[in-house]
């Protein structure tokens, strides 16, 4: 009878000892669920994004299709939009400001991205100046600011169509020689995946405000 007795006691304790250790197990992953949540950054929303500088469109807009070449020569096409998230500048490598410091100001954004973000994330630097921008010319600029960066050239009138499309007007300052200036749009255009334009980013830029927006961005074009 005795040993019965223990061998209950004994079935009992280790039963109260699984019970204990699953409660436990169960009560560390609703904290570390918790803890990864709050760790994470909020996704903010279209108005949210919209107070913070990222002004996205209701429904994306397709880009027509167009022919230009890039720093090394290669051709760039609306193809070369698709599959990734692209963010264009609109600039010129004679800009005595405004360009090196949104360019330099990317190459922080970039280097901020982790993961994904870094991975599927292009910077294109379209030039709102072809006549002196050549492809040597563009090749000798953009890389200095990230190696990863494309720069992009062609006719004027086809880069004329293509930056209208995406709302960047720019013009060539009147009155001035050969050391002329051009007027453009600062803001930094948002490409999704789909090769849709997809919204910009207003100036000032703010690199963490931009980091945010950015990632809210992403996570609702995904869901």
């Amino acid at each position: 009878m005795t040993i019965q007795n223990d061998q209950v006691r004994t079935r009992q304790s280790r039963g109260i000892k699984v019970t204990v250790l699953a409660l436990a197990l169960f009560i560390a992953a609703v904290v570390a669920g918790f803890v990864y949540r709050i760790q994470q950054p909020r996704v903010m929303t279209s108005t949210e994004m919209k107070i913070n500088g990222l002004y996205l469109l209701d429904i994306p807009r397709k880009i027509d299709e167009f022919q230009l070449i890039d720093h090394r020569g290669e051709p760039f096409t609306r193809e070369r939009l698709e599959g990734v998230w692209t963010l264009v500048f609109f600039g010129y490598t004679y800009c005595p400001d405004v360009c090196p410091t949104t360019m330099t100001f990317l190459n922080g954004f970039m280097e901020h991205l982790e993961g994904t973000e870094a991975e599927d994330t292009e910077v294109v630097m379209v030039t709102v100046d072809p006549a002196r921008d050549t492809v040597a010319q563009l090749a000798g600029y953009v890389p200095y600011f990230n190696t990863g960066f494309t720069g992009v050239t062609g006719e004027f009138l086809d880069i004329h169509r293509f930056a209208t499309g995406l709302n960047a007007p720019f013009r060539k300052v009147p009155g001035q020689d050969e050391n002329y200036q051009v007027d453009h749009s600062a803001n930094v255009v948002l490409i999704n995946p789909r090769g849709d334009y997809h919204g910009f980013f207003k100036v000032p830029l703010d690199l963490a405000k931009m980091k945010v927006t950015y990632r809210s961005a992403r996570v609702l074009w995904d869901h």
